[in-house]
C-alpha cells in the first residue's frame, strides 16, 4: 500500500498507475470499508493517512484548512480548544479521517440545523489521475459564484480524484446545550411532537426519532424523540417550559448528554460490529413520508426526524434486499448503505439512482476515462 507524504507525491503516483491502466483503491483509514460498493480486483492501493497536518487555522475568521488524512477526532479536539466545531457528527468518528468523512458525505444528528458537508466545506485541494493538484474554493466563507469542483468530490467515494486538503467554515459552540428525551407510545405521537417543534420559533440543532427496537440500547421500550437544543440561558429556560408541555420530557446535561449523542452517532458501527452479516439501509424522504418509512422497519431504526433521513438495521442481508424491493415499489429513495463485501456481489445497493446517474457517469469519464479509480465504490453504479 502506498502512503504518500505530500499531495504532489500522491498525484504523481496516481498518474503513474493510471498511465499503466492499473486499477486503484483509494481510502483514508478504511473505517467505512463496509459502506457503499466494493472495489473488486485492485492492482494498487493508496492511503491518505500520512497527510495529517493542520495547515492553517484562523479562529477569529472561523476557518480552518487541514489535510485529508487528519483524524476526525483530532480535528474536533483542536477546534474545541477555542470552543469551535464542524458539526457533522459522522459515524466511525474515532477512526475516520477528514477526507473519508467528506468523500462519503457523512453526517449525523445536527444536520438539521447546520447542514451537511456541502454547507461546511468552503475550499478543497485534490489530486487527479493526470498528476495535478487542483485547488478550488478558498479560505473565506463566501466565494464568488461559479463552478465549485470540490462539491463534485463530496460524496463521490473517491471515484473522481483524491481529496488532499479540506477548508472548513466553523461554527461557535453554543453557550449552553441541553437534550430532551420525549417518550411516546406510538410513532404517530412522536411525529406529532416533532411537528409542534418544527412550527415553533425555537429551532433545535437535532431531532432524532428512535424506534423501540433501537431504543433498547438505552433501556427504553417506547418511541423516543431526542431533541438537542443550544443557546443562551434564556433559550434553555424556554425550551424547558415548552417541551415540558409535551409531558414526560427528560432533560440530559453535560456528560449524560454527550454520551447519549455519541451513542446515537455510533449506533451504526456498533450494530455492524455485533452483526457480521448485517446490513443498514438509508432512506431519504419528505417529513410527511417519515412516518410510513419508520413504520416499515421491523427491527431497529432511527431517523433524523427534522431532515427526512431514516436508517433501518437488518441482522441479515436477505431481509434488507426484500425491504429494498418494497421501498422501490413505493417510490422511496433508498440505498443499502452498509453490507458485508461478499454480499455486495448480489445485492442491488442502489436500485433507483434517478435521472442524474448518466450525468454522474459523464463526470466520472472526465476525471477517470479508463475507470481505474475506486471502481464500483459508488454503490456499484460508478
Amino acid at each position: 500500500m502506498h502512503t504518500p507524504g505530500t499531495p504532489e507525491e500522491l498525484a504523481e503516483k496516481l498518474h503513474r498507475a493510471a498511465q499503466h491502466l492499473r486499477t486503484i483503491e483509494l481510502h483514508g483509514s478504511s473505517s467505512k470499508r463496509l459502506m457503499a460498493g466494493a472495489c473488486g480486483h485492485v492492482d494498487e492501493e493508496f492511503s491518505t493517512a500520512a497527510l495529517d497536518r493542520v495547515l492553517k487555522y484562523e479562529p477569529r475568521d472561523l476557518t480552518i484548512s487541514v489535510e485529508a488524512g487528519l483524524a476526525w477526532r483530532e480535528l474536533t479536539r483542536v477546534l474545541a480548544e477555542n470552543r469551535q466545531m464542524v458539526p457533522l457528527d459522522p459515524p466511525f468518528a474515532a477512526e475516520a479521517t477528514v477526507g473519508g468523512v467528506i468523500a462519503a458525505n457523512s453526517s449525523g444528528p445536527r444536520r438539521r440545523l447546520y447542514g451537511t458537508a456541502r454547507d461546511m466545506v468552503i475550499g478543497m485541494r485534490f489530486a487527479t489521475l493526470e498528476g495535478k493538484v487542483v485547488e478550488t474554493g478558498g479560505m473565506v466563507v463566501k466565494n464568488v459564484a461559479g463552478l465549485d469542483m470540490g462539491k463534485l468530490l463530496i460524496g463521490s467515494f473517491g471515484t473522481l480524484a483524491a481529496i488532499v486538503v479540506v477548508n472548513f467554515k466553523l461554527q461557535p459552540m453554543p453557550e449552553e446545550e441541553r437534550t430532551f428525551l420525549i417518550a411516546t407510545g406510538s410513532a404517530e405521537e412522536a411525529i406529532a411532537a416533532r411537528d409542534r417543534l418544527l412550527a415553533d420559533v425555537l429551532q433545535p440543532s437535532a431531532m432524532d426519532l428512535i424506534n423501540p427496537a433501537a431504543g433498547c440500547a438505552w433501556g427504553n421500550g417506547s418511541w423516543l424523540l431526542a431533541v438537542r437544543a443550544g443557546g443562551n440561558r434564556a433559550a434553555m429556560e424556554r425550551y424547558e417550559r415548552e417541551l415540558g408541555e409535551c409531558g414526560g420530557a427528560v432533560a440530559l446535561e453535560e456528560n449524560r448528554q454527550r454520551q447519549f449523542w455519541e451513542d446515537v452517532e455510533e449506533f451504526t458501527p456498533r450494530f455492524l460490529a455485533g452483526h457480521a452479516d448485517g446490513a443498514v439501509v438509508r432512506v431519504s424522504c419528505t417529513l410527511k413520508e417519515l412516518l410510513p418509512v419508520m413504520a416499515s422497519f421491523r427491527g431497529p431504526a432511527l431517523a433524523r426526524a427534522g431532515s427526512g433521513v431514516a436508517y433501518g438495521y437488518f441482522e441479515e442481508c436477505a431481509p434488507a434486499a426484500e425491504w429494498m424491493t418494497g421501498a422501490a415499489g413505493r417510490g422511496w429513495r433508498a440505498v443499502v448503505e452498509f453490507a458485508p463485501e461478499l454480499q455486495k456481489q448480489w445485492l442491488d445497493l442502489w436500485p433507483s439512482p434517478g435521472g442524474d446517474l448518466e450525468l454522474m457517469r459523464r463526470i466520472k469519464n472526465l476525471f477517470d476515462p479508463d475507470n481505474v479509480l475506486n471502481r464500483g465504490r459508488l454503490y456499484q453504479r460508478i
